[in-house]
């Protein structure tokens, strides 16, 4: 799998992640969970490694460390998760839940979620940073309306990564985002790379063309991935799924060419028409 370097270490980061929202919120019921361990041995098989939960994300961290736990995988995975909480006190209880829950005691990188108390909750992430109880700090928010925040905290805060959406359906992160984080050395995870599932509604029937077999393209999960990718101040989107199918599938956009900026062009022009 393609590789980006993360600007703050020049640490090694494979192209595709794996979020947990939703799809790893489960039981304890095999047929709940044995899709799920196999989305994970594809996943790690694959060279992939960044796995993204949350609190907010209901059992996800849980079932994602219990199942890593079999896997005899615990070590393997980039884990990233969030503090979601307010005060000091919830926030670092909040932390250690995680931490265990989804690490058995160990996590790369924690991030402040969708930017809840970040002046409490910030510092408190670079303390641990410090302590080596974590090694990258980061900030996230799903909203277009905190955009002008994100830049500011890229510009100013001195982040390791940020988390925001990006996809051909929603372009906003292009005019000052992305080029920030370029500027300013921070890692980019991309939330959301399918809009939610709304780009598959649009293309629904259609073929995919022709000519993405330029960059190595043969669905619509690798054309929709491929775009993200081309742009080079992203490291890493997150798709997330429960189907070792599709998990296969959203992989193999971390392989062979990307589109150049011409053939992103070209990419953005098909799905407006």
């Amino acid at each position: 799998m393609l590789t980006r370097p993360i600007p703050s270490t020049g640490e090694a980061l494979p192209v595709i992640g794996l979020g947990t929202w939703q799809t790893f919120d489960v039981g304890t019921a095999p047929s709940e969970r044995e899709p799920l361990a196999e989305v994970l041995r594809r996943f790690l098989a694959s060279g992939a490694r960044l796995i993204d939960s949350s609190p907010m994300y209901g059992r996800a961290e849980t079932v994602t460390g219990d199942l890593l736990e079999k896997l005899g995988e615990l070590k393997t995975p980039f884990l990233a998760s969030k503090v979601w909480t307010t005060g000091k006190a919830e926030g670092l209880a909040g932390m250690r839940d995680s931490i265990q829950r989804m690490g058995h005691g160990r996590m790369d990188l924690m991030q402040v979620h969708n930017l809840v108390d970040w002046r409490t909750q910030l510092p408190m992430l670079r303390e641990w940073k410090a302590q080596g109880r974590i090694r990258y700090v980061g900030v996230t928010h799903y909203s277009r309306s905190a955009f002008d925040d994100l830049e500011r905290f890229i510009r100013e805060e001195k982040l390791d990564f940020v988390q925001l959406p990006y996809s051909l359906a929603q372009r906003d992160a292009e005019a000052r985002l992305l080029p920030a984080a370029a500027e300013h050395g921070v890692a980019v995870l991309v939330m959301q790379p399918f809009a939610s599932g709304s780009l598959f509604q649009r293309v629904r029937g259609k073929k995919v063309p022709e000519w993405a077999s330029e960059f190595d393209c043969t669905t619509w999960a690798q054309f929709f991935l491929k775009f993200i990718l081309g742009h080079p101040a992203v490291h890493c989107p997150l798709p997330a799924t429960s189907s070792p199918e599709h998990v296969a599938d959203n992989l193999r956009a971390g392989f062979g060419r990307l589109p150049d900026e011409k053939q992103r062009a070209r990419m953005a022009r098909f799905l407006e028409g």
